[in-house]
């Protein structure tokens, strides 16, 4: 009795650790903008003066190793979080978005991955 084993297709060509790679990265953007938009949605639904400048000044980036979500470093942006040395002499304490965000998004990113996913099974054989 011989026993043949051919070796072919996505796992072993490379197709599929290609796509897993693809996957991942895919993911990480696409939470990455959906989070933005969810905190410039905050924004705009806490914000008593509406600062668009400031709201779209918030963007998803890619900065290695992965993405980020920032104000590309408006000077305003920490006092208007609460982080920032003036709030600790003012009765503005901040609106805290980002730190309330980050479970709203962390929640959401698992929905967010399995729709990915499904796009890259086809290509993993």
């Amino acid at each position: 009795m011989s026993v043949t084993v051919d070796k072919r297709g996505p796992l072993f060509d490379g197709r599929a650790e290609k796509a897993v790679a693809d996957c991942c990265d895919e993911i990480e953007q696409k939470v990455a903008t959906i989070g933005a938009s969810m905190i410039r949605t905050r924004m705009n639904d806490v914000f008593k003066k509406q600062t668009p400048f400031y709201r779209f000044k918030n963007v998803a980036a890619k900065e290695a190793p992965g993405w980020k979500i920032w104000d590309q470093e408006v000077i305003y942006g920490y006092w208007l979080e609460g982080i920032g040395s003036r709030n600790k002499t003012t009765r503005f304490k901040g609106y805290r978005t980002y730190r309330f965000m980050v479970g709203k998004i962390e929640a959401r990113a698992s929905v967010i991955a399995q729709g990915v996913v499904v796009t890259y099974m086809g290509r993993m054989g």
